[in-house]
């Protein structure tokens, strides 16, 4: 903050006392705790909290929100309100706790969310400090004085020396709230930052979640397709068995060909998948990628929720981290507009400074050496042709403008559960209808292959019924990892997760160590982990 009064320059008096303008001092005073008591402050406390402060005082913004969800009557979404914290536990799977707590302590982006903090708690420390004198100066030097005889001077013909030392400093008094104001932005600022850190965190669980799911997804996949190929297999036998005895055609033999040669098309393309996918949790898990396949090991995709308590509406207001990050920010631009608005009064200091000075070193700190000056002063910017109002109308717009995004994040909050909602509950009923298909399916091809064989068929029915039964059992396996990941979207909308910061991870308090580098292999190193 920059100080709008400096201190008085350094007076070249004569040896003696200054004296001090104390009823000055007295009557700015006086004049300041006039002003506070008759607001209505009958306390120095009340007064930092709450008294003569220009500009706007915060409320709260309505937020346009539903009495209940859509599909409130669907008994497998239970308006009630639940334990958030650690929801993916629906899951009942060991395997995706660990991964979550691991990402939770080391993920780089939730790091960086947690060093915002620590900038915004720095910041707020700065926006107080300024309550107090802002400019606090020692000060000393000598100076080497040769006087001209040629021309007139104020100073003596004969050379001189000068030594001083002091103390001087400058305190704008907080008449307006400028300050106040600017501890109430940075409050709510630090406070957005809280909110942007469990924000990270809700998401960072969500995406843990996500491609553990689609990792196992993948997996069951490439199960069923290399399970389809073996199948194809021994089919292929049994066509090349029939046309070397002359019941069949080569035409037989080329499309048993070409259904086992597309099915195993499939293998490489899902083992990419997997592969990608256990990279992504690895840098989650803020590591370098990794092979997962020991650590992960082969599990079914995990079976969904019977229930997803979703609570009411109105509780995102609460839950959400981003929503309450959005409300936060539109408070810091509300306390802005008072400091922009204290730029239309003027700027009322105290500047004063105690010293020594004299011409020798010998006689500096000699109690005639002391001299001193303190007294109020102000600034006011009267011509400014328009530029103070206008700012402040721009903060006021940009306030405006913070209040529509927070009503904004609300709508969108409100749209991002209703359409998990309806994803989770559709996708279970074609979990249902492809379990029937891709069952109907298996035994199509369990019926035209003995057919098949007994010559009652030509093969074509062969062929369509394994094409059938590899795309159903794919599709299947893709819907029931859908499921999943549509659950795991409805507790992301709600806000759940961040709640587990209370039990861990902890948000950072001081600055981590910044990891070496390698200087063989230009790597980073992290840095050695704390004795437990």
């Amino acid at each position: 903050m920059c100080t709008f009064f400096r201190a008085v320059g350094r007076l070249r008096m004569p040896t003696g006392r200054a004296r001090l303008a104390r009823p000055t001092l007295a009557l700015v005073l006086l004049a300041g705790a006039g002003l506070a008591f008759t607001s209505g402050c009958t306390s120095l406390g009340q007064w930092a909290r709450q008294c003569f402060k220009v500009g706007p005082d915060y409320q709260q913004p309505p937020a346009p929100v539903a009495d209940e969800w859509i599909d409130f009557e669907s008994p497998e979404i239970v308006s009630e309100s639940s334990d958030y914290s650690n929801w993916w536990s629906v899951f009942g799977d060991p395997v995706l706790d660990r991964l979550i707590q691991k990402a939770s302590r080391q993920n780089l982006t939730l790091q960086s969310a947690g060093m915002r903090i620590l900038e915004a708690r720095a910041r707020l420390a700065v926006a107080r400090g300024n309550l107090f004198p802002q400019t606090q100066q020692a000060f000393g030097d000598f100076t080497r004085i040769n006087g001209s005889t040629t021309v007139a001077n104020v100073f003596p013909a004969n050379d001189f020396d000068n030594w001083d030392a002091g103390f001087n400093a400058s305190w704008e008094l907080d008449f307006w709230g400028r300050f106040r104001r600017a501890i109430e932005s940075q409050e709510a600022i630090l406070n957005a930052e809280i909110e942007n850190y469990d924000s990270v965190l809700v998401i960072l669980q969500a995406e843990v979640a996500t491609a553990y799911i689609q990792y196992r997804t993948f997996q069951q996949r490439l199960q069923w397709a290399k399970e389809n190929v073996e199948l194809q297999k021994r089919t292929l036998e049994i066509v090349n068995v029939q046309f070397r005895n002359g019941r069949v055609t080569e035409l037989d033999v080329a499309q048993a060909k070409e259904n086992l040669a597309a099915t195993e098309a499939l293998i490489p393309q899902l083992e990419s998948g997997l592969r990608q996918t256990a990279n992504a949790l690895c840098v989650l898990m803020g590591e370098p990628p990794r092979d997962l396949t020991e650590e992960l090991g082969e599990a079914p995709i995990p079976a969904p929720p019977d229930r997803i308590f979703v609570g009411i509406p109105a509780e995102l207001l609460r839950r959400r981290p981003d929503v309450r990050r959005a409300e936060r920010l539109a408070a810091a631009q509300c306390a802005a507009i008072g400091i922009a608005e204290s730029d239309l009064y003027p700027r009322i200091a105290i500047t004063g400074y105690i010293g020594l000075e004299s011409e020798n070193l010998s006689s500096l700190f000699d109690s005639r050496s002391f001299i001193g000056a303190i007294g109020p002063g102000f600034r006011w910017n009267i011509l400014n042709y328009g530029r103070i109002v206008n700012n402040v109308r721009a903060n006021e717009a940009q306030f405006y403008k913070l209040v529509v995004d927070y009503q904004n994040t609300v709508l969108t909050a409100a749209r991002e559960v209703e359409d998990a909602i309806v994803s989770y509950l559709k996708e279970k009923q074609r979990v249902q209808n492809l379990e029937e298909s891709a069952k109907a399916a298996a035994r199509a091809v369990e019926l035209a292959t003995t057919q098949y064989r007994q010559g009652k068929i030509n093969f074509q029915p062969v062929v369509y019924m394994q094409q059938l039964l590899a795309a159903r059992q794919d599709e299947l396996a893709a819907s029931r990892g859908a499921v999943d990941a549509s659950a795991i979207a409805v507790y992301k909308a709600l806000g759940g997760g961040w709640q587990a910061r209370f039990a861990g991870p902890e948000m950072p308090t001081e600055l981590a160590p910044a990891p070496a580098v390698n200087e063989n292999s230009n790597e980073l190193v992290p840095p050695e982990p704390e004795a437990p």
